[in-house]
């Protein structure tokens, strides 16, 4: 009898979702012809907003201490259950667009919950949709996730845009460190012993951070460039600044590094006697610590729709750095990868924007979004699976 009810829950929702299928379309084709960078997606966040809405959910857009352009849209049954979360990305890339399909992932996140939420009053709980602007620079789920917007979530669910099936899996945490020198000018060749050299200050930084790399572990990374370094030859150059990104494999080793990274930089700012100051130029992303009792159900309910088991990969190791690593360490989550391609292409290109905004790529988003909502009612029919996914976190809880 129960097994019964949940396949007919399934195809309820299923149905659902392909039920409102002209509507995503049409939200993920606006959001990619009018990509807006960072914390400016009003059109996007207005759209996936107003859809929402337009379902039944009640929208706050005008959440507490967040950028203008962040949303949380709830639906609750009125009734005790899970608690699931679905992420939604908007925000696009200088010159080049939705290179990383984030139109794709806006839409899939208010697909899945709008799906997910034709069962809610049978099953019981409540569905969150939270509008995250600013991924690719000050992701906004770090600052929800300082504000404990996410500690309540049962789960927090959402998937990339790939050319392959990939499970979920790590990311880097990271320091995004700005280093200010301010010198004196002088005439470069008439009074150069006048002048104290902002530009020798940041090349001497460089210098101890390349020394500095052979005594870090192997997971460590460190990279960065010369934004300012002088006007012109013949002055000593009164202001430089140098930008690093600071990567490792934990924020437990992250923090330690960052702050030799940092000496590096006083050190040469008292050897020319510059003087310095240190920022983060964007925020602090944690590492990526994937739920993996979760990660098993995403994979199951894509076996369950029809993916070959062996073209659903296992991530190798985390190389970049997401926002959504901030997330997991407040509450169960996954960033697993779905394909929308069957070219070999990798985000941040030309050729990926037009993949995101292709019929393959709307394709391989509807099948994410199932994918999605058959999780969060997994998690909602299953309390021994509940409870083994509490319990996995509580264990990442214990190693912060």
């Amino acid at each position: 009898m129960m097994k019964g009810r949940e396949k007919f829950m399934k195809e309820i929702i299923q149905q659902h979702i392909d039920a409102n299928q002209e509507t995503f379309f049409e939200v993920s084709q606006f959001i990619g012809h009018h990509p807006e960078l960072g914390n400016e997606e009003f059109q996007a966040s207005s759209l996936l907003s107003d859809t929402l809405k337009a379902h039944g959910f009640e929208v706050n857009n005008n959440v507490e201490n967040q950028p203008e352009t962040a949303f949380i849209a709830v639906k609750s049954s009125g009734k005790p259950g899970a608690e699931i979360g679905f992420m939604c990305e908007y925000d696009a890339l200088p010159g080049i667009g939705h290179a990383c399909g984030h139109n794709l992932i806006g839409t899939q996140g208010i697909a899945a919950a709008i799906g997910y939420a034709a069962v809610l009053d049978e099953v019981g709980g409540s569905v969150y949709v939270y509008g995250t602007p600013a991924e690719e620079t000050n992701g906004a789920k770090v600052t929800m996730a300082e504000d404990g917007i996410f500690d309540h979530l049962d789960a927090a669910l959402m998937a990339h845009p790939s050319s392959e099936f990939v499970k979920s899996g790590t990311s880097l945490a990271m320091d995004a460190l700005e280093f200010s020198f301010y010198g004196k000018t002088a005439h470069a060749a008439a009074a150069p012993e006048e002048g104290i050299n902002a530009l020798d200050a940041v090349l001497q930084t460089f210098q101890s951070i390349n020394a500095l790399r052979q005594h870090v572990t192997d997971d460590v990374r460190i990279h960065g460039i010369i934004p300012n370094g002088g006007s012109a030859a013949n002055v000593v150059p009164e202001f430089a600044s140098a930008q690093f990104y600071v990567r490792a494999d934990s924020r437990q080793t992250v923090n330690p590094v960052a702050e030799k990274v940092k000496n590096c930089a006083r050190a040469a700012a008292l050897a020319t006697g510059a003087q310095l100051e240190i920022n983060n130029y964007e925020y602090s992303y944690d590492d990526m610590r994937t739920n993996a009792a979760l990660s098993d159900l995403f994979t199951k309910q894509l076996l369950a729709l029809g993916v070959p088991a062996e073209e659903i990969y296992e991530q190798e190791s985390g190389s970049g750095s997401l926002d959504m690593g901030n997330v997991s360490q407040r509450c169960p989550s996954i960033h697993p990868y779905i394909k929308i391609t069957s070219k070999p292409l990798t985000p941040h290109t030309v050729e990926f924007r037009d993949a995101a905004l292709s019929e393959e790529g709307f394709a391989g988003m509807m099948l994410g979004a199932k994918a999605l909502a058959l999780t969060a009612l997994d998690i909602t029919q299953n309390p021994d699976m509940r409870a083994k996914i509490k319990q996995e976190f509580q264990g990442v809880l214990s190693m912060n």
